[in-house]
């Protein structure tokens, strides 16, 4: 799907109106009701705020794919990617007519709107919907369910975001983008369901490949049947979990947005124009496992006024502030660090950094100021 042609249309056509990693229920109304004039848009509920919860269906084929995002408020870069994915789709490119004749999708672009609000993974009770498949106890769960059971999908794509630690394996890459089909069961039994995920995620690995190599991972498949992914299958609806990771020195995720446009066009077009059987099953075990081996940074060789070295592994806690996300450096280890990667590294023993002393009894806010003074951190 990934041609030179298509990457001057996004640059050209993506949804420009969404962008970093904020992205409410407000800031998509507008994009809602413009599909709604190539879609068509129902209120399939509320959320435990009384927010509304949406859905958009394009296209008339027999295919029908069941695609949800911002389960996790927090989750906000393939939120941004559905919106480009429906731009293409209304566009005139003989592939998008191709696929509305072939597929009808149903996308909720926005599932825990209050969680997206408060830039939080759980809901307004606290709730991960993640975990709640089975008791279906929140009314976003039930959103949800109401729409699968209705619409009787023939594929599900679970849209997530995961954290800046993810590695490939234990590579000096990041995870840029993971996918997963979930397991039916403790011995993650390779089910008819789950080698027909298996079949999409290895032609999406294929063409990814090509722009990110090295860069695509898979995610561990642990079995939880309270998880909405692990329950679809488990019905007898192949699923596919997305998760968009970290690019590098993209912070706000818009070069990992474009990625997943990609992923899910890719996806699309082929179940669209395949009898998907399951194959490539063996394919889909050779892309390598997420490890979790990266830090945002790491600051080696760190000097402090009571004369220690050592080594600080530094994540980003991001966290909310007038509407705006700020990554606020956090100490998460302090020792030598000899096998971990770091997003960025600053070595204190070369010429990179500037000399600077830590003091040893505040040491997190000594890393602040260093981080913030000389432009380190990535707002």
């Amino acid at each position: 799907m990934f041609t030179h042609s298509l990457a001057a249309w996004y640059q050209a056509n993506f949804e420009q109106h969404i962008t970093g990693r904020y992205i409410t229920l407000q800031h998509i109304t507008p994009l809602i009701k413009k599909a709604a004039s190539y879609s068509q848009l129902n209120n399939i509920g509320n959320s435990v705020l009384n927010r509304p919860i949406h859905s958009l269906t394009i296209g008339n084929g027999s295919k029908k794919i069941l695609v949800w995002s911002q389960m996790h408020g927090n989750e906000s870069t393939t939120t941004k990617a559905v919106f480009d994915v429906l731009q293409f789709l209304a566009s005139d490119d003989a592939i998008a007519h191709s696929i509305l004749s072939n597929c009808t999708l149903c996308i909720i672009p926005m599932l825990n709107p209050d969680g997206s609000y408060a830039y939080t993974r759980l809901n307004a009770n606290e709730i991960d919907l993640n975990r709640d498949a089975q008791l279906q106890s929140q009314p976003e769960s039930k959103v949800l369910r109401a729409v699968y059971d209705n619409f009787q999908p023939d594929f599900c794509f679970n849209l997530h975001g995961q954290r800046t630690i993810y590695s490939i394996g234990n590579h000096h890459k990041s995870a840029i983008i993971s996918f997963l089909t979930p397991s039916e069961d403790e011995k993650r039994t390779v089910t008819a369901q789950r080698t027909r995920s298996m079949e999409i995620i290895v032609k999406m690995n294929e063409m990814l490949q090509k722009i990110i190599p090295g860069h695509v991972g898979r995610y561990d498949d642990g079995f939880n049947l309270n998880c909405v992914g692990d329950t679809f299958q488990s019905l007898g609806t192949p699923t596919i979990l997305f998760e968009a990771g970290h690019y590098p020195e993209d912070y706000p995720r818009e070069k990992t947005r474009e990625l997943l446009f990609y992923a899910m066009l890719e996806a699309i077009q082929y179940i669209s124009t395949n009898e998907i059987t399951g194959k490539f099953t063996d394919d889909y075990f050779q892309i390598p496992e997420n490890g979790k081996e990266f830090y945002d940074v790491i600051l080696k060789n760190v000097s402090t006024d009571m004369g220690e070295t050592f080594d600080l592994g530094i994540m980003y806690k991001e966290v909310l502030i007038n509407e705006k996300i700020h990554f606020q450096p956090e100490i998460e280890d302090k020792k030598m660090l000899k096998k971990s990667f770091g997003h960025k590294i600053i070595d204190f023993q070369e010429s990179i950094a500037e000399k600077y002393i830590f003091q040893s009894f505040s040491l997190q806010k000594s890393v602040e100021e260093f981080l913030r003074k000389f432009n380190k951190i990535d707002n």
